[in-house]
C-alpha cells in the first residue's frame, strides 16, 4: 500500500507561515499542491496501483484526481480516512456539493455531513485508523492501493510524518 498526504492546500500555506488557523474550511490546493499532485501522477506511474482510496476533503480529492486519470484506476471515497477534526480546514463540504463537483465519484454511501461537529479525540482517530487497517487487511488489493489522506490520520495509521504531496510505501498493516 502507498500512503500519500494531499498536496499543499491554502490552509497549509497560511498556517505554515503564521502558525495560526486562517479560517479556511475545506481548502483547495494551491498551485504548488497541484504541482505536487501532478508530480505524484508521473512518479507513481509504475507503482502497480490498481485503485485509489481518498478522503472526501477537497484537497485530497484534488490530489487524487490527476493520479487516477494518469493511471486510469477507480477512486473510492472513504470518510474513515479523513483528517482528525481540529482546525477550520477540517470542516468539510456537504456530500450534495461534493457529488456535483466530482460527478465521476460515488458519494452515495456517505452522510451529507460526514465530519464531526467538535474537535476529535486522539482515541477516536486511533479507532478510525484501526478500522481502516482491518478493512484493508480483509482484502488482497491493499498492496496495490494508493491512500490519499491527511497528516494526523496517516501519522496515526502508520507512524509516518508525511509532508504535503509526499508518499511512502507500507509493507505491513501492523499498527505503528
Amino acid at each position: 500500500m502507498i500512503l500519500m498526504r494531499h498536496g499543499q492546500s491554502e490552509f497549509n500555506r497560511h498556517f505554515t507561515a503564521t502558525r495560526k488557523d486562517p479560517g479556511i474550511p475545506d481548502p483547495r490546493l494551491t498551485d504548488e499542491g497541484e504541482a505536487q499532485a501532478a508530480h505524484a501522477a508521473a512518479a507513481l506511474a509504475d507503482a502497480g496501483i490498481t485503485r485509489i482510496i481518498v478522503s472526501p476533503y477537497t484537497r485530497a480529492l484534488q490530489t487524487a484526481a490527476p493520479i487516477a486519470r494518469a493511471l486510469q484506476v477507480p477512486v473510492l471515497v472513504n470518510p474513515v480516512i479523513r483528517e482528525r477534526y481540529h482546525f477550520s480546514c477540517d470542516i468539510g463540504t456537504p456530500v450534495t456539493d461534493l457529488a456535483q463537483a466530482w460527478p465521476d465519484y460515488d458519494f452515495s454511501h456517505i452522510e451529507e455531513v460526514w465530519w464531526p461537529a467538535t474537535t476529535e479525540s486522539t482515541e477516536s482517530t486511533m479507532a478510525r485508523a484501526a478500522l481502516f487497517r482491518a478493512e484493508m487487511q480483509a482484502t488482497e488489493a491493499w498492496r496495490q492501493t494508493l491512500v490519499v489522506s491527511h497528516w494526523a490520520f496517516l501519522l496515526t495509521l502508520s507512524g509516518q510524518n508525511l509532508t504535503n504531496g509526499a508518499w511512502a510505501r507500507v509493507e505491513t498493516l501492523a499498527a505503528p
